[in-house]
């Protein structure tokens, strides 16, 4: 039999619960030194996966949506605030109300631990993705990422 997903997958996973702030989840991604985790609910449920590049998508909205209605509260109203743009606080008390659920990507790709590594790279080439989380009876078990991939490829000489 050749090699599956069980095989290459890396474990244990780091996951996020949906209420984390994404000031957390920026936190955990430095300390971790990772890229993205899976969104898992108290029971145990994967309902996303929440990536580097959610976080700088959330945070660019952050700072044009702020922009937008902080400029436009100051021409109707002598005081309006906060003002997102005032400084790093702001931005970071922004950062603290939002959550890891609004952000995430819903029903991320997945496959068995029995699934064999051409369905998992084929997974990630037709979904433009870099990550695929792989279960075990339902249950999250691992995460294979495209750098888990590459020592395959070298070794079949590619």
């Amino acid at each position: 039999m050749g090699v599956v997903a069980r095989d290459v997958m890396q474990s244990p996973v780091i996951s996020i619960s949906p209420e984390t702030p994404l000031s957390d989840v920026h936190r955990t991604f430095i300390d971790e030194e990772i890229h993205g985790a899976p969104v898992v609910s108290e029971e145990g449920a994967m309902l996303g996966a929440i990536t580097l590049t959610d976080l700088v998508r959330a945070a660019l909205d952050a700072t044009e949506s702020a922009a937008f209605s902080s400029e436009y509260l100051r021409e109707l109203f002598e005081f309006s605030g906060p003002d997102w743009q005032g400084g790093p606080a702001d931005f970071q008390d922004r950062l603290q109300q939002i959550t890891a659920a609004e952000v995430m990507t819903p029903g991320p790709a997945s496959v068995d631990g029995g699934a064999p590594v051409g369905e998992v790279a084929k997974l990630m080439h037709e979904g433009r993705i870099h990550r695929v989380w792989v279960t075990e009876r339902g249950a999250l078990a691992g995460v294979i990422s495209s750098f888990d991939l590459l020592p395959l490829i070298v070794r079949a000489g590619f």
